[in-house]
């Protein structure tokens, strides 16, 4: 590829978004198989939610670790890591739900491993990027996950009807390993000789951690600036940062939960069959992938043809995104067929993707140095959406039979819907109003 000239920046985006295609492969992959698992053997709705969330307490206690450790020693090298600990710990997931303490600390083991992934993947762009190209690099990278959980929901369902649901499990750390292979014979840290202008732009060699002979020059005065510790009372205290968190807890709070409990609410909710409804099952993720490369293409366009600013920019794509997502998901429990919850689950799924083109990106707009650190602190915040979310709304389930006898009626749902849509409403509003494109640390 090299001798071809193609950019060593665009085969570490394409590298990037297959790694988030296989992750999110892996998590829809034991939503399904774990819902079948456990449908056969008669497991309640609030022991699923318990066993669907523990993924998600691992995943939280390694975000601002996995931020920390790509700052410190290199996003490329604690991806590979990362990539190839959740791998071998998949392959070894013993699926039986009458064990549950089993299934508890493998999810948490896989929910650590993965933690490091996006902080890592945030630095590695940061460092690769530059300015001008972050918006659509980030979406394509991040529309890998919603085109992964769309394959994973168009095709593992046939895998567990004719393998059973083990098989999933060694499926996706088979592709786990493949892609760790991959990055490990590419990928690279940028050499300064292909960014001169790397440092003044908020991009490069200057992002990459500082050590060996480059240290003691630092220690001799030579670029101090750039040296400095991890501004982290500043990062906590910061209004544009708080509006980034606000914003990464509601989209993972409403993806999380469609992501988990959707399979149920076709099955259960609407009495239908996920293999026998075809591809249609496919489009709220597909929708993700195409809404969530719009964003990032009418943002660097907005921005570079200076028709808004950066600022601007971000506000306007978050706010559509999100208010539009609202209004879907509140309107879901609503439609009773096949198509109408289809149409209904990919409006609120896509436009949430859109709206990543406003906060998801604005990480390395305020903070590329610490790209890595934000993104930790964030996923942090999307993170315990996934363990509130997901768990919440299985309790929110099971209660609901004392009046509806079962799950299939619309009442069921209603507030596991209205939820995420009123947390929509409210996090626009406070990166509205709090948010900012410009960068705040050096």
């Amino acid at each position: 590829m090299r001798k071809m000239k193609f950019p060593m920046r665009y085969l570490i985006v394409i590298l990037t978004f297959i790694c988030t295609s296989v992750c999110y492969i892996e998590r829809v992959g034991f939503s399904i198989a774990y819902t079948f698992a456990a449908d056969a053997a008669g497991v309640n709705q609030s022991s699923k939610g318990m066993i669907l969330s523990t993924f998600y307490y691992g995943y939280a206690c390694s975000q601002v670790p996995g931020g920390w450790a790509a700052q410190k020693m290199g996003g490329r090298r604690i991806l590979l890591f990362s990539f190839m600990l959740w791998s071998l710990t998949c392959a070894l997931v013993p699926l039986d739900p009458n064990r549950a303490a089993v299934l508890v600390i493998v999810r948490l083991l896989v929910g650590v491993a993965q933690g490091f992934i996006f902080p890592s993947i945030h630095t590695v762009l940061a460092q690769w990027v530059p300015p001008h190209e972050r918006s659509r690099s980030v979406s394509l990278t991040t529309s890998g996950m919603y085109l992964g959980a769309a394959m994973g929901m168009l095709l593992l369902p046939t895998l567990v009807n004719i393998k059973g649901p083990q098989s999933v499990f060694m499926t996706e750390a088979t592709l786990g390993v493949f892609w760790s292979l991959l990055w490990f014979k590419y990928a690279s840290d940028p050499p300064r000789s292909e960014h001169p202008k790397a440092a003044a732009a908020g991009f490069g060699e200057s992002l990459l951690p500082v050590r060996g002979i480059q240290k003691e020059k630092l220690e001799n005065g030579g670029i101090s600036a750039r040296a400095g510790t991890i501004p982290w009372k500043k990062i906590i205290i910061s209004l544009p940062v708080w509006a980034i968190v606000v914003n990464n807890f509601t989209f993972h709070y409403a993806l999380y939960v469609l992501m988990n409990w959707l399979p149920t609410y076709f099955e259960q909710g609407l009495q239908l069959s996920l293999q026998d409804m075809g591809s249609s099952k496919m489009m709220p993720y597909l929708n993700m992938f195409i809404f969530s490369n719009m964003g990032g293409i009418l943002a660097d366009h907005l921005i570079t043809r200076r028709i808004l600013s950066v600022t601007r920019t971000r506000k306007f794509l978050n706010t559509v995104g999100f208010i539009v997502a609202s209004m879907a998901l509140m309107a879901l429990p609503f439609f009773r067929t096949s198509s109408g919850a289809v149409f209904c689950s990919s409006m609120a799924l896509g436009f949430l993707a859109l709206g990543r083109a406003g906060f998801a990106v604005n990480h390395m707009d305020i903070a590329p140095r610490y790209a890595g650190i934000v993104m930790g602190v964030s996923n942090t915040a999307g993170t315990l959406a996934g363990i509130v979310g997901v768990d919440l709304t299985g309790r929110l389930l099971e209660a609901s039979k004392a009046n509806y006898s079962d799950i299939s009626s619309p009442g069921s749902w209603n507030n596991v819907f209205m939820i995420p849509g009123l947390l929509c409403i409210l996090s626009s509003f406070a990166f509205l109003f709090f948010s900012t494109g410009e960068r705040i640390f050096d």
